[in-house]
């Protein structure tokens, strides 16, 4: 892999402690200037592939809150023990040393477009030619009754990077023998279209491993979701009569939550769990909200080149946008982040902007060497992003064709994070 517009990372460091005591962080540079607001798989890759394609050419900087970086996908992975925490965690030490980006570990609170500056909640701000935002999800907590950012610890929904999912796998390995395992998953759209499904065949693994007598209750607010042919099955070949899926039209609706007693009250019965696993509905990262660049929930965004429907300066990618065909997933984001740099190269420096192709595959693990998969290629329509060809996996496949695909997830993983943070 080429490392183009290398720095010293010790120059690096020293320019940005500097930067960081100032009111305004200012590279001093008359290079068009890049922000990239949140640093997962579209940010990081966005701003890798900017500063990388540009050969020094732009100047970028990512903002980004945490430090050590652990993904979501693959964090149910780490819940059903075939992985461990700390493989999960990625550093942006590379980013800074190979390719030049400004790393800055603060949070972004809101956006002056038409200043073109970032507030940062140090209360420094950081100035923009162009600005891409990657900010994920955030939760609508009060979305279902009962629920709350204090709720989440009795009752987490580990649905963002973070410690919660190490939260939640403690609370599974503790539960009582024969104890019950709830989960609420979140209504479309969400983040990951096939993890809480996957989620619960994680769970259902450690499960039939340590307390084979308990029992797993789902309480969608769906009535069909992802692979559900596949996960379905699969539950029936692994764990036959721990696994009950109950849809919307058969409970008749989530009524409230009760973190204190582990209650979930529906139209149909009122569900007593040892453990929870609630996950409301979302909405895109706070900082899309404030930059005025959503409709609802989400932002709009310009198929061919990800730019926001709203202002062409920002663009907006991953969860937090709207891409008609293709679902909110890492895959999904690093694959628009990868269009988004080209188009912004091209702005910037006046050089060949390719037509925008993209690409998503979700693979999930059901048992251990049984994963699944679907996915699709996608090109830029007039409207919106449109399905060029698709595939998922067969429900008749062979255990050979199912560890294939497990293995096949493996590299996919050690990709992707290399693309990101390499």
């Amino acid at each position: 892999m080429n490392n183009l517009s290398r720095r010293s990372f010790v120059s690096f460091a020293l320019a940005s402690t500097s930067l960081l005591a100032m009111p305004a962080i200012s590279t001093g540079s008359a290079r068009p200037k890049v922000v990239v607001v949140g640093g997962g798989a579209g940010g990081a890759t966005a701003a890798r592939y900017i500063a990388k394609d540009s050969k020094g050419a732009i100047d970028v900087t990512l903002i980004e809150a945490s430090k050590h970086y652990y993904t979501c996908f693959y964090s149910n992975l780490y819940l059903g023990g075939f992985r461990d925490y700390d493989s999960i965690g990625h550093s942006y030490d590379n980013l800074s040393a190979n390719h030049g980006v400004n790393v800055v570990h603060d949070w972004a609170i809101s956006v002056d477009s038409s200043a073109r500056k970032v507030r940062l909640g140090s209360g420094a701000t950081v100035s923009y030619d162009r600005l891409v935002l990657s900010p994920g999800i955030d939760i609508k907590y009060d979305s279902i009754d009962g629920y709350s950012v204090e709720a989440q610890t009795k009752m987490p929904h580990a649905w963002k990077s973070g410690t919660q999912v190490k939260v939640l796998r403690d609370q599974v390995l503790n539960m009582p023998k024969g104890g019950t395992f709830a989960m609420v998953p979140p209504p479309n759209p969400y983040r990951c279209p096939p993890g809480p499904y996957e989620r619960i065949s994680m769970v259902a693994h450690i499960l039939k491993e340590k307390n084979p007598t308990a029992k797993i209750v789902v309480i969608d607010p769906k009535d069909k979701f992802s692979k559900q042919g596949l996960f379905m099955a699969g539950w029936e070949k692994h764990y036959p009569g721990m696994v009950e899926w109950i849809d919307n039209d058969t409970h008749g609706g989530i009524k409230n939550v009760n973190p204190e007693t582990m209650e979930i009250e529906t139209d149909l019965d009122t569900f007593k769990a040892d453990v929870a696993c609630v996950v409301p509905a979302q909405r895109a990262g706070a900082i899309a909200m404030n930059a005025g660049v959503t409709d609802g929930d989400w932002s709009p965004i310009v198929p061919a080149s990800m730019q926001t429907k709203a202002d062409s300066n920002i663009y907006v990618l991953g969860d937090a946008s709207v891409a008609s065909a293709m679902p909110k997933s890492g895959f999904s984001a690093n694959s628009q982040a990868k269009v988004a740099a080209n188009h912004i190269r091209g702005e910037l420096t006046d050089s060949r902007v390719f037509p925008a192709k993209f690409s998503n595959t979700c693979w999930s693990l059901v048992a251990t060497n049984d994963g699944i998969k679907v996915g699709a290629n996608y090109k830029a329509g007039e409207e919106k992003i449109e399905v060029v060809d698709k595939f998922v996996s067969k429900t008749d496949e062979g255990n050979a064709k199912r560890k294939k695909t497990y293995e096949e997830s493996i590299g996919w993983y050690n990709g992707i994070t290399t693309d990101m943070f390499s």
